[in-house]
Order: structure tokens, then sequence, then C-alpha cells
């Protein structure tokens, strides 16, 4: 028996079987016997009731509980129309949720991840969940973890007619899951710390520059973003160079943070000289009036390029409700999100080029920077074993 609310009532018919009718019954619901005569027969029986007979306790309190009955169905909405797991932080995506209610008439319920355990959370209770479904539409704030759960069998297609003119390298070929508005993996720098551009860091390897020591930050490659970020340098530079570069950051004493939002603020409050973060980060931080600059890492000739990482979006396999779920999905790849995740503060990049980009000069559009060539299949396929090497070498 479904919950809705405290004021359903369940109504009991008596006759000589007993039969039940059921208002939406719930926690505390209350029951009410009726005897099995008509209401016209209840009035005729009350006018042949001598004055001195006490009333019917029973024929009283009809009215009552029609009055309660009218109060029940005022009081229980009807449920959601769509359940949607969220990665992205809620500031960021809550407007696009709430756009798409106001557009379709449909009620969305959005259950959104915390910046702690930043997707990882909802994978995993997504892959709890897959016997019995409960999400409809996954929501993510980067690639590969949406594409370990294709590789889990966690997702089913669906071929978005709103996915034309997205690149077909962020589209999965079964249509399993489709990517849309990015984050760059940037430098976010203290402007009053370091003044002068030309000192800015230009290079990941900046990190373990000895001028830098104990003046940067890195999220710890454990959730999200970072972990994605890392899992794919991991393929890129070899496991041991990169367990090499890892030792040389903390011989460097960079900062080992629990999330991208922290290394923005350590470095927007001068604590630190600059840090790794995602450009939505340094976004928010700028528009405070923070001194911050942006720095897309790896641009000179024959380097390894800015990680570009995208949002995803997913059916979940055997989605309780599938129809809402492909207008929901239809919504979220439609150039209008992207262009409004593009203009707010979450300063998304379009992956379409005909999706006007963020106004902020210094987040730069797709093809105004080098791109770090990663492979979304090969990262998610090395993302387990990655996350469980993190955790021991960072301590989670």
């Amino acid at each position: 028996m479904r919950a809705c609310c405290y004021a359903c009532v369940t109504f009991r018919v008596v006759d000589g079987a007993a039969g039940r009718a059921n208002l939406h019954g719930t926690h505390f619901a209350k029951e009410a016997v009726i005897p099995p005569l008509a209401i016209g027969e209840h009035h005729r029986a009350r006018s042949s009731t001598p004055p001195s007979a006490p009333p019917d306790p029973m024929i009283d309190l009809r009215p009552a509980l029609c009055s309660l009955a009218a109060l029940a169905l005022t009081a229980c909405g009807r449920g959601p129309d769509v359940q949607l797991y969220v990665a992205l932080d809620q500031e960021h995506s809550q407007a696009m949720v709430q756009r798409f209610e106001a557009k379709s008439g449909m009620r969305v319920k959005a259950r959104y991840d915390t910046e702690a355990s930043k997707t990882v959370g909802l994978v995993s209770a997504l892959i709890e969940e897959a016997p019995r479904p409960r999400c409809d539409v996954f929501w993510n704030n980067e690639l590969a973890q949406t594409v370990r759960l294709a590789q889990k069998g966690v997702l089913q297609a669906y071929a978005s007619p709103a996915a034309a003119g997205i690149p077909a390298r962020y589209r999965d070929p079964k249509a399993l899951w489709h990517g849309f508005a990015a984050r760059a993996r940037v430098f976010i720098v203290n402007t009053k710390r370091i003044p002068d551009p030309k000192d800015y860091p230009r290079r990941l390897r900046d990190l373990i520059d000895p001028k830098w020591k104990g003046q940067c930050a890195i999220a710890r490659p454990l959730t999200g973003t970072t972990l994605t970020h890392f899992t794919a340098l991991r393929l890129a530079m070899g496991e041991q160079k990169l367990d090499e570069f890892i030792a040389a950051m903390r011989s460097n004493e960079v900062a080992f943070l629990q999330s991208n939002g922290a290394t923005m603020k350590e470095t927007a409050s001068g604590k630190l000289a600059f840090a790794l973060t995602d450009t939505d980060d340094f976004h928010v931080a700028l528009r405070k009036g923070n001194p911050v600059a942006a720095v897309f890492p790896d641009q000179e000739d024959g380097g390894l390029g800015t990680m570009l990482i995208p949002n995803s979006v997913a059916m979940v396999k055997g989605a309780p409700h599938p129809e809402a779920a492909r207008k929901l999905i239809d919504f979220i790849l439609s150039k209008e999100v992207e262009g409004l995740l593009a203009a707010a503060r979450s300063a998304q990049i379009p992956l379409r080029a005909d999706v006007t980009g963020p106004s902020e000069a210094q987040i730069l559009r797709i093809g105004a920077f080098r791109q770090m060539a990663w492979e979304p299949q090969a990262t998610a396929g090395a993302l387990s074993a990655a996350a469980t090497h993190f955790a021991k070498v960072f301590g989670g």
C-alpha cells in the first residue's frame, strides 16, 4: 500500500462478507465502520425512529466521514512522474529540473549527490538497485562512471533525437548514454598571490616545481571528475609514472583536499597560490568577486592538453516510468539546456558549436584549446582498479 500523506483514510464497508474500499491507505490510516444500508435507507430509518430513541452513532458519523474523505482527496497529491538521480551540484542542476516540471507539467523526484561522495554514491546506489530499479534517469556530472554503468548492464538504450549535433565521441554507439555540457580541468590562480600572468602555472608538472612548494593543491582523486581525470592520466602516463608524479607532489607539499570545491575555496581565499579544479568551480569563485584567474594547462605544442569532461545522461534499465524518462532525457539533452548551463553560474562548455558558450572569456570554447586525448570506454574499464589504488595512496 503506497504512502501518500497522513490525512489519508481507509473506509471499510461492512456487510455479510466484510468487503473493503481504500482511499490511498497509508501510515496512521483511520478506519470507519459503515453499515450496509444506503444513505436513503438510513434517512427513512431515522424518520421512523421514535423521538425518544438515542441517535445512531454511525449515522451521526457519516457527515464527518464525508468531510474527512474530501480533505484526504485534497491533501493526497499524486506521486512523481519520473525519478532522477543527479550528480551535478544541486545549485546548478535544480533550476533545470524545475524548468522541465514547468514546461511538461510532470513531477520530478530528484535525488542529489553530496560534494564529498560526488558521483560514486549515486553510482553505487544504481548498481545496488539494479534488480529492482527505483531510478528512471541518471544525470551524471562526468562521463566515465556512466560508461561503467553501461558496461555493468545497468543502463538501457534510448537514441534521443535531442542529441543531434553532439559529436560522436561523446555519444555511445549503442545509445546507452549521451554526453553534453562539459567542464574543463583547469588551474585556478589567485591573482594577488601571483599578480603577473607570465608567472602563472602552465603545466600539470608545475605542481611539483619547488618554487610552488606548499602553495598548491588538488582534490584527492577518489570521486567525481578528479577520479576520472587521474584514471585517464594513469592510462596515458602509465601506472608507474603517475605514482612517481603523485610521490613528487607529496614531496612538494601539495595539499590533497576533499573536493574541487575545497581547492577552489582555499585558492580564492589566498591560502594557496593555485590549485587544480573544474571550470564551474572557478567561475563560481570569480562571480563572487574573488581575485582569481583560470589557466587551461598543457597547451604547448606536443603538450598533454587540458582534459574536458562532459556531463552525461542515461536511462536506467527497467526504469519504472520509461515514457516520462525519455521526455526528461530529451529535455536535458536539448540545446536549450546546454545553453542555459553555459549562461548559468556553472558556465558549462557546450559540446555543440551552434550553442552559445559561457560569457566569461577565460572559459574557452571547444576548438579554442588543446584537449587531452582520453577514451571513455578504457577509462571506465580502469576506474574500479584505479579507485582502489588511489584510496590506498591518498587514504579514503
